[in-house]
């Protein structure tokens, strides 16, 4: 039986939902997203590719520092990143956030913010999903193929936003591959299933290509080579040659992504030897590169700017953005850096700025802006903790066990739906 926790009235699914279910699967057999491949033609299947573990990798920080992120510091934003989401129409992408800093064995004491476990359902169960999302005819977020599960990604509603960041989040939230995933037609799979539909779809000239490399990386570490449903091979060293080709500033979230995924590649190459010398040393060489660029860029209070691949020009000629942006890159660089052996890191000082940044930033926030840009401050709230080498529920809860919130701290599940139909242009 499936365990039940305090959200379970929230995740009540009525008469009306069920027959909602029915008529969704008939009408929405195929999703609108971009990971199609000759599964769903009835094409050739491809070859299985055998997984040896049952949990994911993980590639723990290096580092535990207390005088850059105090324990206090690190409650207060891992308060203001709790997963209080609004009951209708939550967003996939915003619930796949929430779940890779927290793992799908947070728990919390408000029971207004969502579980570890609810926020797994909302992604694997088609039936939580449709709950939130029955007023909206939006199709389902899961497809299911003839041989697997895949993923309606993009810009439409309800969708997750990227290639393969639904399996990336679920894989660093430390999901098992037996992991039951309910399918909009009433049929029971697992992530082994999504895995290997998203194997068999990967295609190397993609744009974006952050999250597949993450995920096959921490879930292939002995597979040292694969094919695509179109014959095509695919290997460590090609996923790498691909994040490096090409201008930084190009991939998603300002080029962050990229470079985070290079520098889990070479840290899984130290114990599972999974790229070659050569492209060692180019990755190597492209995040001592990026090293500098964020040494030229930062600002002197501390943060950086989007276009911090201009380096030096960054600072002297300041260009216009959202401050969302500036966000978006601080956190995201405290994020690989936390992960980064040492002669990736930039002088301690100015790690020290970008931290202190960071957290009075995020701290200083209301709820609703926090809400209208989670998926940015989430990487805060991840990196922070990275930094206390830690992970957020484990910290947060042991906080809340000593500081327990007092009554008027806590929110409501079913706050306003935000504005942000646009996830702010990277996420």
């Amino acid at each position: 039986m499936r365990q039940r926790n305090s959200t379970i009235g929230f995740w009540t699914v009525q008469a009306a939902v069920i027959i909602a279910f029915a008529v969704a699967s008939q009408r929405h057999a195929v999703g609108t997203g971009s990971t199609a491949g000759a599964t769903r033609s009835g094409g050739p299947v491809g070859e299985v590719v055998h997984i040896t573990r049952e949990t994911p990798l993980r590639v723990k920080p290096l580092y535990d520092d207390p005088e850059l992120v105090s324990d206090a510091d690190l409650a207060a934003v891992l308060k203001q990143v709790q997963p209080r989401f609004p009951a209708k129409s939550i967003k996939p992408n915003y619930v796949e956030h929430a779940l890779r800093i927290w793992g799908v064995d947070a728990k919390f004491r408000d029971p207004n913010v969502m579980s570890g476990e609810a926020l797994k359902d909302f992604l694997t169960d088609h039936g939580r999903y449709l709950a939130s999302w029955k007023d909206k005819n939006v199709p389902p977020l899961l497809v299911e193929t003839r041989a697997g599960v895949s993923v309606r990604w993009g810009k439409g509603d309800g969708s997750s936003v990227h290639h393969d960041h639904w399996l990336a989040c679920l894989t660093e939230a430390g999901v098992n591959l037996h992991e039951p995933i309910f399918t909009p037609g009433g049929h029971q799979r697992t992530i082994n299933d999504a895995l290997q539909q998203a194997l068999r779809d990967f295609r190397l000239d993609e744009r974006e290509v952050e999250w597949s490399a993450l995920t096959f990386g921490l879930w292939l570490p002995d597979q040292k080579t694969w094919h695509t449903t179109d014959g095509r091979e695919v290997t460590f060293d090609r996923l790498a040659r691909r994040l490096i080709r090409g201008d930084k500033f190009t991939g998603v979230c300002l080029g962050t992504h990229r470079v985070f995924s290079m520098l889990v590649l070479l840290r899984l190459d130290d114990d599972h030897h999974i790229l070659s010398a050569e492209v060692r040393e180019e990755i190597r060489q492209n995040l001592l590169k990026v090293r500098q660029l964020i040494i030229d860029s930062q600002f002197e209070d501390g943060h950086w700017p989007s276009n911090w691949t201009d380096g030096k020009k960054a600072v002297e000629k300041p260009v216009e953005a959202p401050f969302y942006k500036t966000v978006i890159a601080t956190g995201h660089h405290l994020e690989w850096q936390a992960l980064a052996p040492e002669e990736f890191l930039i002088p301690r000082e100015q790690l020290r700025k970008a931290a202190r940044w960071v957290i009075d930033t995020t701290v200083a926030r209301k709820p609703a802006e926090i809400l209208e840009h989670y998926t940015f401050y989430s990487h805060v709230g991840g990196a922070l903790s990275l930094w206390r080498s830690t992970r957020p529920t484990e910290f947060f809860q042991a906080w809340e066990e000593k500081h327990p919130p007092e009554p008027s701290e806590t929110g409501s599940a079913d706050a306003p739906e935000t504005k942000d139909a646009k996830p702010a242009g990277d996420h």
